[in-house]
């Protein structure tokens, strides 16, 4: 049975706050957003505070890797969006700002966190590459707070912080990159499976639902070897 994941709503420390309100014009001015997504920030959110800025000099850790500093983000959705939250908003505001980003969404009396992998671009390191989102459950928003995790320096605070939000634990020795693609592609492939269990009951011909069944089958074999604790050609 796997461990059950510490929730991931840390007590930051009060020497990295920062608490600035951040105008929706300035993300606008950074991210480039078109009219649908601008009316997602109207419809939706109602303030984004930049609460704290976990740095060098803030929290005494070193900056290692690419994660010179991350940012924890509050954003106050409007009543009754929770779950229908637009995902293109947090990726609007991951786009503007150059640093990896964990956003704290408030959606009255509850709570939750969220954030995706994000990384430079190898190519042109003044881009970032941006995965999928992971989401924590909701928490009561006046939930207990655990300390921040213990860490050498920002890149393993980061993969700490991270992993927190993930629905799938780490292998022995797997990167934070590989980790979060694995658990992404376990995503795809579940959403592929459903997509094809529904083609399977409303096809009348047998040899098409054989045909499908063989790709319901295929989706999950590579399923089991993706959520295996290890992997497969690891196993002894």
């Amino acid at each position: 049975m796997t461990t059950p994941t510490p929730a991931p709503l840390f007590d930051y420390p009060p020497q990295a706050s920062f608490e600035k309100v951040l105008p929706k014009n300035k993300i606008y001015a950074h991210a480039s957003p078109g009219r649908r997504v601008q009316r997602h920030f109207t419809d939706q959110i109602g303030k984004i505070v930049w609460q704290y800025k976990l740095a060098p000099e803030t929290v005494r850790l070193a900056a290692r890797q690419e994660i010179e500093e991350i940012q924890i983000f509050r954003v106050t959705l409007k009543e009754g969006i929770g779950e229908s939250l637009s995902l293109d908003v947090l990726t609007c505001i991951d786009k503007a700002i150059p640093f990896p980003l964990v956003f704290e969404l408030l959606d009255g009396e509850r709570i939750r966190v969220a954030a995706a992998y994000k990384r430079q671009n190898e190519a042109d390191r003044t881009k970032w590459v941006l995965g999928e989102y992971f989401f924590s459950e909701w928490y009561p928003v006046d939930s207990k707070r655990a300390a921040l995790p213990v860490a050498v320096d920002l890149a393993a605070l980061y993969r700490e912080l991270l992993r927190r939000l993930m629905p799938h634990p780490p292998r022995e020795g797997e990167s934070l990159r590989d980790h979060a693609e694995r658990v992404c592609r376990i995503k795809v492939l579940q959403r592929e499976q459903e997509k094809l269990r529904v083609r399977l009951g409303r096809e009348p011909q047998f040899n098409r639902k054989v045909e499908i069944n063989q790709g319901v089958r295929a989706v999950q074999t590579e399923l089991e070897q993706l959520t295996q604790a290890i992997a497969t050609e690891c196993a002894s």
